[in-house]
């Protein structure tokens, strides 16, 4: 997989400063808000503004309690399918993307909707056409149950098999050999993936890889900054939601690259004091669904403890940004 994406300046190799013998806090950067996460919560904000309450969303708009909480109380109405939501009425689908049969059900209710997917998510979705329309067996490595997952094997889904577990490995059974391609979910651990990539090519020295990196930039730029501070760090604490895949990612590449415990929490509010017990060095990220004001609330509640001294560690610099969803550009 490339380390290069378009859009992302390298930030050389970072420097960590600051006493090794008083309390400090790394912050990672990247971190937080990803291109596509900004324009999936920009897109409810605009069909709020314009068209006004309420406004129904399929799903959660990203995996993220505050930002879900902040657009109920504007008005938005977050529904699990589409048969929830009132005939002609306006329905956001999230960035995680959904299936054509989603579509057609929307259309069938004669629902005007707004397609927030991520653009990244979306490519895939592309891929997955492409190479079910040249008969491939396609193996999708991804967590089963994920909404992008969902979406993603719904566009062919007699032509994917879905690869999570190395169990699963082991169960995939495919047509021709020489006619095998995986793809994978954009939000996994990097190394996780390549890992499941290595088993699937001893079982098939023919399997093709994607055309491009299907794991996003994002994702694989806040892994490299939690990888370039973990091992100075006593604790890691990941800003990012239980149901965030890509901020649950953050923690365990924390513990592989060194740091000695490393905890997932929405708030600042949520760490346990407990966890201070004895530690010089805090490292902080966010996964990429996260607003920074949150991560702000936690360097503050830090510095309330003694952690004042924050050094931010750079590994690349973000200028990626999306155009708004096709059916807000006119307005």
């Amino acid at each position: 997989m490339s380390a290069a994406s378009p859009g992302i300046e390298p930030a050389g190799t970072p420097t960590i400063t600051g006493t090794a013998s008083g309390k400090r806090v790394l912050l990672a950067k990247p971190r937080g808000y990803c291109a596509g996460v900004d324009r999936a919560v920009i897109a409810v904000e605009k069909a709020l503004e314009v068209y006004g309450a309420p406004v129904y969303v399929r799903k959660e708009i990203v995996h993220n309690r505050h930002v879900v909480e902040t657009l109920r109380e504007r008005g938005a109405i977050f529904v699990d399918e589409t048969s929830e939501v009132p005939e002609g009425a306006l329905v956001v689908f999230s960035a995680h993307g959904v299936s054509p049969m989603v579509h057609a059900e929307a259309a069938e209710r004669n629902l005007r909707t707004i397609d927030a997917t991520c653009p990244l998510v979306t490519k895939v979705h592309k891929e997955v056409n492409r190479f079910a329309k040249d008969d491939y067996d396609i193996l999708l490595i991804g967590h089963e149950g994920h909404e992008e997952v969902e979406g993603t094997a719904g566009e062919a889904p007699d032509k994917v098999q879905l690869v999570d577990t190395a169990e699963d490995v082991d169960k995939v059974e495919v047509r021709d050999p020489s006619k095998v391609i995986w793809l994978s979910q954009t939000t996994l651990s990097v190394d996780e993936t390549m890992e499941r990539v290595d088993q699937l090519r001893e079982r098939f020295p023919g399997l093709a890889d994607p055309p491009s990196d299907d794991i996003c930039y994002a994702t694989t730029n806040r892994q490299v900054a939690v990888k370039a501070m973990a091992a100075e760090c006593d604790l890691v604490l990941v800003v990012g939601s239980k149901n965030s895949s890509n901020s649950k990612r953050l923690v365990e590449v924390a513990l592989k690259a060194g740091a000695r415990a490393s905890y997932l929490v929405d708030f600042a509010r949520e760490v346990d004091e407990e966890w201070l017990t004895g530690v010089t060095t805090v490292g902080v990220t966010s996964g990429a669904s996260v607003p920074d004001v949150l991560v702000m609330e936690l360097l503050d509640w830090l510095a309330e403890r003694g952690y004042a001294d924050v050094d931010e560690v750079t590994t690349a610099n973000e200028k990626i940004s999306f155009a708004p969803p096709k059916e807000l550009r006119k307005v």
